[in-house]
């Protein structure tokens, strides 16, 4: 990975430590360069889905492929716009297996095309081998731009 901008950098650690749902997930910055993306949250015992297997939330690891996911985005829009804001728009996600208990698991997101409005992105989370997902996701986000004035 090369080292991103600053710019960059502080909007990424802003999106993963400030945002309500993020921090009190417990999200991490792994990584970040334009358009892609990687988070980590690890376990805690709050975020548990069944006490009996001690394998975090299907829920957790759904918040953290779209946060990655708008990571992905936000990162591709770097430089590209003063000033934007992203929604999901529409986020599906097949599961492929449970986390091992007591594992903490990471996403990783690429945003590989940006139209005018609409920014496409596929990622997946994986406890401790990404070739072995959990989970892999494919989102498409909204991208407003600020509207430009109407000519008279």
């Amino acid at each position: 990975m090369i080292d991103p901008p600053p710019a960059l950098s502080d909007l990424a650690l802003n999106m993963v430590g400030t945002v309500p749902q993020a921090a009190a997930l417990g999200f991490e910055l792994v990584s970040v360069e334009p358009g892609h993306g990687s988070i980590f949250t690890p376990w805690r015992d709050d975020l548990v889905g069944d006490p009996d297997t001690g394998v975090i939330a299907g829920g957790v690891v759904t918040a953290l492929l779209d946060h990655c996911c708008g990571l992905a985005v936000t990162s591709s829009m770097m430089g590209k716009a003063e000033a934007f804001s992203t929604a999901t728009l529409d986020l599906r996600i097949d599961y492929m297996r449970p986390a091992a208990p007591r594992s903490g698991v990471t996403a990783q997101a690429h945003c590989y095309k940006i139209t005018r409005s609409i920014a496409f992105v596929r990622a997946q989370a994986f406890d401790t081998d990404p070739n072995d997902p959990i989970a892999t996701a494919q989102a498409a986000f909204i991208v407003k731009r600020p509207q430009e004035p109407t000519k008279s």
